[in-house]
């Protein structure tokens, strides 16, 4: 059988007998443990004359597990099984496939992140490039190329947010927070400075959950521009992650 991973929310695996469902798909780092949230459904039932509670039996099973702790995973073959009134059999043989096929899927993953192409520019664009750089009062005919694009007044904020914004590409990136009151244009400013910034180049998120950040793969965040459009209500639980991020330039977390 093959796991389908068509849905990234919520991966599929279905024998003769059983409908396994894998809420919330799977992080593709972390290698050394492979956490799951796990629904087994009975949908061709052989013997369903024999059962002895049909309405428990009819229902599904949720349990959230480390495939990779054995323990775990025979508690949760025998509460199956004795919920479902199913074979244990077809359920270890069933998760051990979906363990190596998830084990393939992750690594699969991760060869597409580290393959992640870079634009590259023309000669001409290139040569434009450094011509416009080596000329005089380059901040100042920086400024009026950000105007020129459609970024109207807060010259000098404009500016300081697009020299953050290009900062990105150092070992070292810079970052800024837009603080004020309602409605005085900063998700205006930082919308129209980041659309200067290439598309492949910038992860544009409306509101982050606590956890959010910790779901990109291993190098998904390296030299990209992170907008973040709304952080109130969120800054006590946010705050030490993008410090984290800052400081270190990396994400930790034990499960």
């Amino acid at each position: 059988m093959e796991l389908n991973t068509s849905n990234p929310h919520c991966f599929t695996y279905q024998t003769e007998e059983l409908l396994i469902e894998l809420l919330g798909g799977i992080r593709i780092d972390g290698l050394d443990r492979m956490r799951v949230t796990m629904k087994v459904t009975v949908v061709n039932r052989k013997h369903a004359t024999y059962l002895t509670n049909p309405e428990l039996a009819g229902l599904s099973v949720r349990h959230n597990l480390d495939l990779y702790n054995d323990t775990q995973v025979e508690k949760f073959i025998r509460r199956v099984a004795e919920k479902l009134e199913t074979g244990s059999i077809a359920l270890t043989k069933a998760i051990a496939d979906i363990t190596r096929q998830l084990e393939q899927y992750r690594l699969q993953q991760l060869d597409k992140q580290e393959i992640r192409k870079e634009k590259a520019l023309s000669r001409e664009e290139r040569e434009d490039a450094i011509q416009f750089l080596e000329g005089k009062n380059l901040l100042q005919r920086t400024n009026e190329q950000i105007g020129k694009s459609g970024v109207v007044g807060e010259e000098t904020n404009r500016l300081l947010m697009y020299l953050i914004f290009t900062s990105r590409k150092r070992e070292h990136p810079l970052h800024v927070i837009s603080l004020g009151n309602s409605g005085l244009g900063k998700t205006y400013l930082q919308e129209k400075v980041g659309e200067l910034i290439p598309e492949e180049d910038k992860i544009e998120i409306t509101t982050l959950s606590e956890n959010a950040l910790y779901y990109f793969g291993q190098r998904e965040l390296q030299h990209r521009l992170v907008l973040i459009e709304d952080l109130d209500g969120a800054e006590s639980v946010l705050y030490p992650v993008l410090r984290s991020m800052q400081n270190h330039s990396i994400l930790n977390r034990c499960a």
